[in-house]
């Protein structure tokens, strides 16, 4: 008849990096050239490949952290405030619900020596049936939170993000822009990260998107 209670409310998973489209890391490797096609040449396999490649001089670079947008940009700082605020409404929406259905599980267990075994199973089934509804509500409107989150992150990124490091790109007529998180530089390089002028630019364009109610709250 007893039947243990979940409290805990989950968080989903914490915020992901936003990846500009733009940025690209390239690890290129060649790996069981032979798995491929076991009788073929590695040289005639590298026939059509060309000998040119990017000459370090003529190319211009730029680093961006994607982390810094994250913490700096005023548009995110207020979309995870947004999340923040839901997932205390569904903690307190919870724990409220939580403490019902503690009493309404003490109130059959007081039960057990004055109803009748008919009466008695019919609360335990209606006990376990909220108890059950309780929990898929719970994680119907935690899945919605986050999905709703990713939402607001993808427009941001693609409606605002994107378009300014495209522009940026323009702008400096840069060849490669790369993740920061990748690159190790020198303290001397001048003008290589463009992170601050990023946020600059989105805090310019946009403070604030809005996220979508979650479901059930």
């Amino acid at each position: 008849m007893k039947k243990d209670l979940n409290p805990i409310l989950k968080k989903y998973s914490k915020m992901g990096i936003i990846a500009a489209s733009v940025i690209v890391v390239a690890l290129i490797g060649i790996f069981g050239i032979s798995a491929m096609k076991k009788n073929m040449d590695t040289s005639a396999a590298l026939s059509g490949v060309s000998q040119n490649a990017a000459i370090a001089s003529d190319l211009r670079i730029a680093v961006i952290s994607m982390d810094k947008i994250q913490t700096n940009a005023t548009v995110l700082e207020n979309l995870h405030k947004q999340r923040a605020d839901y997932e205390n409404k569904l903690k307190a929406k919870l724990e409220k619900e939580q403490k019902a259905i503690e009493k309404e599980k003490a109130d059959i267990e007081k039960s057990q020596d004055v109803l009748s075994q008919e009466a008695l199973q019919r609360r335990v089934v209606d006990y376990q049936r909220r108890v059950n509804e309780f929990q898929r509500h719970l994680s119907e409107s935690a899945q919605s939170i986050e999905t709703l989150y990713q939402d607001a992150l993808n427009t941001i990124q693609k409606k605002h993000l994107d378009p300014i490091i495209e522009g940026i790109i323009a702008k400096k007529k840069l060849s490669l822009v790369i993740d920061g998180r990748m690159a190790r530089t020198g303290a001397d390089v001048k003008d290589l990260d463009i992170t601050d002028e990023v946020v600059k630019a989105l805090n310019k364009k946009v403070s604030s998107v809005k996220m979508a109610t979650p479901k059930g709250l």
